[in-house]
């Protein structure tokens, strides 16, 4: 290993840097899409360029939905994507590792050392966001995986790089040579020059320390991380007059409407939230609520809209089959029923498949009663359809479309569109009295 170049893990470094720049940029790129408010495929693969996609259960399309997809998000529409400060990075990255590869040992000594110290800084923050991964969101998107891999490559070669460096071969001990007189003086020169130097030890023994470079070449990263950021928020249009115009709730629930009322002791902003408990849509929207520090403080009426021909005449097939039964144990929890709806978010995936059996009414009904005992006097009662018919009536009254979600801040819609990356700045914007967390 003594006579090992640090070339080699110079190569590797660019290798990887150029990797994770390919994997952020296709993030960013991903991201940047969605600004004009529409939704897009989005890449999803371990192989760059490959696996775009537009599935909702997309595990990169989640993640991108997240609030730990990006900073700032109450402030921008969407937020600053944080895959820009890794491009921004691996750019620095990839060109250092590109001068330390044509420079070898005659860049700087503190050359390697820097690159190993800062080289290490995206694999911190990939160990960070992949923790996020696994306790937060409960699953890897295959994008974020091949930067969290890149990271690791880069930091193991920035290590090698500098531990190779460090152990180049010393110049030999100088050793006088006694040089004949050439003149008619009579005296006798000494030369006091390395004797037989090899070049490579020629190149240690004049190789400049650099230290006064460390400031400037930290200075660079910061600036290279932070520009594709500042470009981006340049970029950016104003949203201000997209987040008003989806409408407004023609009639506001009154107390005579038999409708759910649920707020906890903090709520300080009035919302009416039309959803069905089956809705994969209004569970995402629902976690989303509750991941950005919404839900405790809304003071929400709830609407039920069961997509469920069973007991809603809008519809002419189940669209999502289950959602009467569901929808009746919710009117019939009173204190209950956001624990209701919860636990039917939580189990969305069983109820919808155990609903699509033959016995599937029965089945889903048994499952409530086996979570909410004592409901089915109350589920089967003539009070709760006509209480349900009277709801979806003030749906129909409202004129609304047959659709979940669609929740109102005050009086005011949320727009789709608003309703996932960009839902903080829009919350902030409609309801000025929440905080955003």
């Amino acid at each position: 290993m003594s006579g090992a170049s640090p070339r080699l893990p110079a190569a590797v470094a660019l290798a990887a840097s150029l990797l994770g720049l390919t994997f952020a940029a296709l993030s960013s790129v991903d991201y940047t899409k969605h600004l004009d408010r529409q939704v897009h495929d989005v890449h999803c693969s371990y192989v760059p360029g490959l696996g775009a996609e537009a599935s909702a259960d997309n595990a990169c399309r989640v993640a991108m939905y997240s609030p730990f997809a990006a900073l700032f998000r109450d402030r921008y529409w969407g937020g600053v994507p944080i895959a820009l400060f890794a491009v921004g990075s691996f750019c620095f990255f990839a060109a250092f590792a590109l001068y330390l590869l044509l420079a070898g040992r005659t860049s700087p000594r503190r050359a390697p050392l820097f690159f190993a110290v800062v080289g290490f800084t995206p694999l911190l923050a990939s160990i960070v966001m992949g923790t996020i991964s696994a306790l937060r969101l409960g699953h890897f998107c295959k994008v974020c995986v091949g930067i969290y891999v890149s990271s690791a490559v880069l930091a193991v070669a920035a290590i090698a790089l500098f531990v190779l460096d460090r152990r180049a071969p010393p110049p030999p001990a100088r050793t006088p040579r006694i040089v004949p007189p050439t003149g008619a003086a009579d005296r006798t020169l000494i030369d006091d020059e390395p004797y037989g130097l090899s070049a490579e030890a020629r190149q240690n023994e004049l190789r400049p320390d650099g230290t006064w470079l460390l400031p400037l070449w930290f200075a660079a990263l910061g600036l290279f991380t932070i520009t594709p950021a500042l470009l981006y928020v340049s970029a950016l249009p104003s949203y201000s007059s997209y987040i008003t115009s989806c409408g407004k709730l023609d009639k506001p629930a009154t107390p005579a409407d038999p409708l759910i009322h649920i707020a906890s002791p903090g709520a300080v902003q009035p919302v009416t939230m039309f959803v069905d408990p089956l809705c994969p849509t209004c569970k995402a929207v629902h976690q989303r609520l509750v991941s950005e520090g919404f839900l405790d403080k809304l003071d929400i009426t709830l609407v039920l809209f069961p997509l469920d021909n069973e007991c809603n005449w809008m519809v002419e097939r189940p669209f999502h089959p289950g959602s009467c039964a569901v929808s009746k144990a919710i009117l019939c929890s009173d204190h209950r029923a956001m624990q209701v709806l919860e636990w039917a978010y939580d189990n969305q995936e069983d109820i919808l498949a155990t609903a699509k059996l033959p016995a599937g009414q029965a089945s889903v009904r048994a499952m409530i009663s086996a979570r909410f005992p004592g409901l089915d006097a109350c589920i089967d009662s003539k009070e709760t359809k006509l209480r349900l018919d009277k709801v979806l009536r003030f749906i129909v009254n409202n004129k609304l479309q047959v659709t979940t979600p669609q929740i109102f801040i005050g009086d005011t819609r949320l727009c789709d569109e608003d309703a996932d990356m960009g839902l903080a700045y829009t919350m902030r914007k409609l309801a000025p009295a929440l905080e955003v967390k």
